[in-house]
C-alpha cells in the first residue's frame, strides 16, 4: 500500500527556480567555509529573501504588478551588497551615517516591512511598526513610557547597519543554523523520509485501536525530529494522515486536530526541533544540547498526551485499527529505506560530541546528498559483493571528514555526480538534489522574513531599554504570586501568537517576559522554554491559529472546529510548562535522578487523567462526576505543594475504583437486560 503523501506545493518559475537554488548553494558555501563576515552573510540572506518574496508574491495585479514587484525584488538584493563592497568603510565609521547610507537603510527596512506583510499578513508589520514608531516618538510619551529620545538617523543606523535591527542575532541564526536544517529536512523529505516514517508508524499502530490518529502522532512527531516547522508537516503528512482519520471514523475536525497538534509538536522534539531552539542557544550563549536537553521530557511528555488522547476518543467512538493486511510491514519498510536514518544519527551523534549545530548541520546535510547520489550510482548493480564494497568504500571515504573537514563531502559528491554522468543514469536523483535546494530556500522564506523583521523588536527594546519597564509592572503583579507572573506570561504568548508566528512570538515574549521570570527565581532555560512552549501552543489557539487553518483544506472543515479539538488533543501542553517551573526537574535542571523519576511519573499520571476528563471515557463511558474528579485530581499532580501531591495521589485512586466499579456495575446491567 502506497502511504507516502502527495506533495501539493506547486511548482517554483523557472528563473525563481534558479534563484532559489542559488540562494541554498550559497548559504551551504557560506556555513561550510566561512569565507565572507557574518554581517555580510546576514545582509545577502535578507537580499535572496526579498528577491525571493516580491517574485513570488506580486502585491499589485496584471503584468505590470509583477515588474513592480521584481524591480522591488532586484533592488532589495542589490542593495544587499553595499554591506560586503563597502564593509570597511561601513565599519570604520559605525553610526556615523552618509546620505547614501540614509538611501539603503531606509528603502531596505521597508522592503523588509512590506515583504513580511505579504508573507505572513498584517499583524506582525503592525507590532513592529508600533516598536519603530515608539523608537521615533516614545519621548513624547507622558510618565514612565516615554525616553530620551532619539535621532532619525540613530533609528534607521540601529534597525539597517550593525547587528541590533533587522540583521540582529535571529537573522544570524536564520542564515547559518535555520536554513541548513530547512535545507536537510529538504533533502531528506525528497529522498523518502516521509514514507519511511509513515509506513513505519502505519505498520506499528495502524492496526491498534484508533490506529489512522496513531499513524498521525507518530509519523508527525518523527517528521518533526528533522523539519521543525509544524505548518509544514500539516500540508506533508496531513495529506496522508486526515483523510485515512476520517475515512475511519474521526470527524474531519478531530482528524484536523490531531494532526495539528502532532505537526507543531515536532518544533519541541530534539535532535533539530523548530528554529526557536537556535535562536534560544544563540541569545542564551549556551550549547544547542543543553536546549535539547532541556526540551525532552516535557517533547516526549506532548507526544505521550497526544497518542493518549486519540486512543480515549477511539475507545470512546468505538473505533478499531485498519485490517493487519492491509497495514505494511515497518520492518521491510526499514530494510528498505534505513540508510536514509544515517544522516539523522550521525547528527545526533555530532551534536552529543559537542559539535556546534551549523558544523553537524553540514556533515548530516553532506551524508544525505551523498546517500542519495549513492544509491543512485548503485541501483541496477546486481552484485551483492559489489554493493557492500561500494559503500563500506564510500563510508571510509566520508570517515575523512575528521582530517580534511567538510571539503571532503564536496569532494566525494562531485566525484559521485562525475560518475553518474559517465555511466548516463542517476538523471533522476540529480534533479532531486536541485528539486531539493530549491524547496529549502522556498521553505525558509516565512522564517527568514520572520527573523528579520522581528530584529525591529529586538533593536528598540536595546536601544529604549523598554524591556525594564515592562518587566517592573509584571514584577509588582506577580511578586507575590509567581503563578500570576506566569499566567500573564501564558496570556501574553497567546494573544500574540493569535496573529504571529512561533519565532517572532518567542523573541518579543523572552525579551519582555524572560527577565521578569528570572528576578523571580525561575531558572532562565525554564523561563525561555516556557515562552517557547506557549508560542507553539498559541499556533492551536483560536481565533487564528495557524497549524488548525493549515489543516482545513485537507480536512474539508471550518479552521476554529479544529482548533477547538486540537486543544482538546493538546490539553496536557497548557500544563507541562507549569510543572516545569515548580519542579525544574521535569527539564533535567538540578534534582536527583529519583526527583527526575519522581516528576516524570507524576506527570504521566497527571496526563492520563486529563486525557480522560477532557474525552470522558477510560475504560468506559464517564459521566460529568467523573470527569470533575478526574480534572481535579490531574490539577492537585500540576500543583508543586507535597500536601496537593498526597491529595492528588488519594484523589486518583478514589477516581479509579470509582470508574471501575461504575463500569462493571453498567456491564452487569446490561448483560441482565438482555438475559
Amino acid at each position: 500500500m502506497n502511504s507516502s503523501p502527495e506533495h501539493v506545493t506547486p511548482a517554483l518559475p523557472r528563473v525563481v527556480f534558479w534563484i532559489a537554488v542559488a540562494f541554498s548553494a550559497f548559504q551551504v558555501y557560506t556555513a561550510a567555509f566561512s569565507p565572507l563576515s557574518s554581517q555580510v552573510v546576514r545582509a545577502i540572506h535578507v537580499g535572496f529573501v526579498l528577491l525571493m518574496v516580491f517574485a513570488l508574491m506580486p502585491g499589485f495585479k496584471g503584468r505590470s504588478g509583477r515588474y513592480v514587484s521584481w524591480a522591488l525584488g532586484v533592488l532589495g538584493f542589490t542593495f544587499s551588497f553595499y554591506h560586503w563592497i563597502f564593509e570597511a568603510d561601513l565599519t570604520q565609521r559605525a553610526g556615523q551615517m552618509t546620505d547614501t547610507d540614509m538611501v539603503i537603510g531606509i528603502v531596505t527596512l521597508v522592503l523588509v516591512f512590506e515583504a513580511a506583510r505579504r508573507v505572513m499578513g498584517w499583524a506582525l508589520p503592525i507590532i513592529c511598526g508600533l516598536f519603530l514608531l515608539y523608537g521615533l516618538f516614545g519621548e513624547y510619551l507622558p510618565g514612565l513610557l516615554a525616553h530620551r529620545g532619539y535621532g532619525f538617523d540613530q533609528i534607521i543606523s540601529t534597525m539597517s547597519f550593525g547587528t541590533e535591527g533587522i540583521y540582529g542575532t535571529p537573522t544570524y541564526v536564520s542564515s547559518t543554523y535555520i536554513f541548513l536544517f530547512i535545507l536537510f529536512g529538504a533533502f531528506l523529505e525528497q529522498a523518502g523520509m516521509i514514507t519511511l516514517f509513515t509506513d513505519f508508524a502505519m505498520g506499528t499502530v495502524g492496526h491498534t485501536r484508533g490506529g489512522p490518529a496513531k499513524v498521525s502522532v507518530i509519523s508527525s512527531g518523527l517528521m518533526g525530529t528533522i523539519n521543525g516547522s509544524g505548518v509544514a508537516n500539516v500540508v506533508t503528512t496531513g495529506q496522508f494522515t486526515i483523510p485515512l482519520m476520517k475515512r475511519f471514523g474521526y470527524s474531519p475536525a478531530f482528524a484536523g486536530g490531531v494532526e495539528a497538534t502532532s505537526s507543531m509538536g515536532g518544533q519541541i522534539m530534539p535532535p533539530v526541533m523548530g528554529a526557536v531552539a537556535f535562536i534560544m542557544a544563540e541569545t542564551l550563549n549556551i550549547p544547542y544540547i543543553e536546549v535539547c536537553k532541556a526540551a525532552i521530557i516535557p517533547a516526549l511528555l506532548y507526544f505521550v498526551t497526544a497518542f493518549w488522547t486519540v486512543h480515549l476518543e477511539a475507545g470512546r467512538l468505538g473505533l478499531h485499527g485498519l485490517p493487519k493486511d492491509q497495514c505494511p510491514n515497518p520492518w521491510a519498510a526499514m530494510r528498505l529505506h534505513w540508510y536514509l536514518l544515517l544522516p539523522l544519527i550521525g547528527l545526533v551523534a555530532l551534536l552529543f560530541s559537542g559539535y556546534t549545530p551549523l558544523f553537524s548541520g553540514t556533515v548530516g546535510l553532506g551524508l544525505t546528498v551523498i546517500l542519495i547520489f549513492g544509491a543512485a550510482a548503485m541501483s541496477g548493480v546486481g552484485s551483492l559483493a559489489l554493493r557492500y564494497l561500494f559503500w563500506i568504500l564510500l563510508a571510509f571515504a566520508c570517515a575523512g571528514f575528521v582530517e580534511y573537514g567538510v571539503i571532503t563531502f564536496f569532494a566525494i559528491t562531485a566525484v559521485l555526480i562525475a560518475t553518474l554522468r559517465i555511466l548516463r543514469k542517476g538523471q533522476a536523483s540529480l534533479r532531486l538534489a536541485m528539486q531539493a535546494l530549491a524547496d529549502g530556500a522556498r521553505h525558509a522564506l516565512p522564517v527568514a522574513i520572520a527573523c528579520a523583521l522581528v530584529g525591529v523588536i529586538i533593536g528598540i527594546i536595546n536601544l529604549t531599554g523598554v524591556a525594564a519597564e515592562f518587566g517592573g509592572h509584571i514584577i509588582a503583579l506577580g511578586e507575590k504570586s509567581l503563578f500570576l507572573a506566569l499566567f500573564l506570561t501564558m496570556i501574553t504568548c497567546l494573544i500574540l501568537g493569535m496573529g504571529i508566528p512561533t519565532i517572532p512570538n518567542y523573541i518579543i515574549t523572552s525579551s519582555l517576559a524572560a527577565p521578569v521570570l528570572l528576578q523571580l527565581d525561575v531558572p532562565l532555560i525554564i523561563s525561555h522554554m516556557f515562552v517557547f512552549y506557549f508560542g507553539i501552543m498559541a499556533d492551536l489557539t483560536p481565533p487564528v491559529a495557524l497549524a488548525a487553518f493549515a489543516a482545513a483544506p485537507i480536512a474539508r472543515e471550518d479552521g476554529l472546529k479544529i482548533s477547538i479539538q486540537a486543544l482538546r488533543v493538546a490539553i496536557a501542553g497548557f500544563v507541562v510548562p507549569y510543572m516545569a517551573v515548580y519542579s525544574p526537574a521535569l527539564m533535567l535542571q538540578g534534582g536527583s535522578f529519583m526527583d527526575v523519576i519522581y516528576i516524570v511519573l507524576k506527570a504521566l499520571l497527571a496526563i492520563g487523567l486529563w486525557g480522560a476528563g477532557a474525552t470522558g471515557f477510560l475504560i468506559g463511558p464517564m459521566n460529568w462526576f467523573g470527569r470533575l474528579l478526574a480534572i481535579t485530581a490531574a490539577g492537585l499532580l500540576v500543583a508543586a505543594a507535597p500536601i496537593t501531591d498526597q491529595l492528588g495521589f488519594g484523589l486518583c485512586i478514589v477516581f479509579v475504583l470509582w470508574h471501575w466499579w461504575r463500569v462493571r456495575s453498567d456491564e452487569h446491567r446490561k448483560a441482565s437486560l438482555s438475559s
